[in-house]
């Protein structure tokens, strides 16, 4: 497996804040079966400016405290960026890591309102050659009340990626219903820890997986949004995006034009 979303650099962000406890998240994640790790602390403007050439110094540092310990999971530079109007600019000009320097970038969006140049800032995105992933969409208030608003980003070219922790209730009953929904309609592409300072997501993935099984019925779609489109991100590779005309929930179906 591949863990494409991490806070586990330390003294960068939120995430990990001491070496001793991102060499204990990355023992867990070997133990747990991530072959590959992106790193992708926060950016956001004016709080953690997390700049790529930070995190490339930060990164190798680590890496030669990973290879003394034998830790054989390999590290790769990303960021989680919080998307504003600025955000095109700053990836051509190079100050925000795309993931694993690929095409791929990973982006979060408030949690309460929906920005209303979201499209607008997505298609300059993708007009300067970079492939937006959108960041556990089942935290955020707007696409929880209302799933299949998620289409609509989705239609711009958009990628999905879910937290694992969402399954096990690690942000509430609402966002575990709605990964829920979005696995069983297979919008996910791929998966990630969003860990932070604790690694208990690793701890329990054994767990995650067997709710996921039991919600999609299908191990080859399983391991493609946790292991294949990951490693295509690393070898930067396109990956097709999936964008039904219908959304099924347990409950209802949403329709969509």
């Amino acid at each position: 497996m591949i863990d494409v979303h991490s806070h586990i650099l330390n003294n960068v962000d939120d995430g990990s804040d001491s070496i001793e406890s991102t060499i204990e998240n990355l023992k867990k994640a070997e133990k747990a079966g991530f072959s590959d790790i992106i790193l992708t602390p926060h950016y956001i403007e004016e709080y953690y400016e997390n700049k790529k050439d930070i995190i490339k110094s930060k990164i190798s540092e680590l890496k030669q405290t990973v290879y003394d310990q034998e830790i054989i999971v390999q590290l790769h530079q990303g960021n989680e960026i919080l998307l504003t109007e600025n955000t095109p600019k700053l990836l051509v000009d190079s100050q925000i890591s795309t993931l694993a320097n690929s095409r791929y970038i990973l982006f979060e969006l408030p949690f309460s309102n929906r920005m209303l140049d979201l499209e607008q800032i997505i298609y300059t995105i993708k007009a300067n050659g970079y492939i937006p992933i959108l960041a556990h969409p089942e935290r955020y208030t707007y696409i929880q009340e209302n799933p299949e608003s998620l289409i609509d980003i989705i239609k711009c070219g958009v990628l999905i990626q879910s937290n694992y922790g969402s399954f096990i209730e690690q942000y509430g009953k609402t966002a575990k219903n709605t990964v829920e929904i979005l696995l069983e309609n297979r919008l996910i592409n791929f998966l990630g820890s969003d860990t932070h300072k604790q690694g208990h997501i690793y701890d329990n993935i054994n767990t995650i997986l067997k709710k996921m099984k039991e919600i999609v019925h299908s191990e080859k779609y399983i391991y493609q949004i946790t292991t294949s489109n990951p490693q295509k991100i690393l070898n930067d590779v396109d990956i097709n995006i999936n964008c039904p005309k219908q959304l099924k929930t347990r409950k209802k179906l949403f329709f969509f034009n």
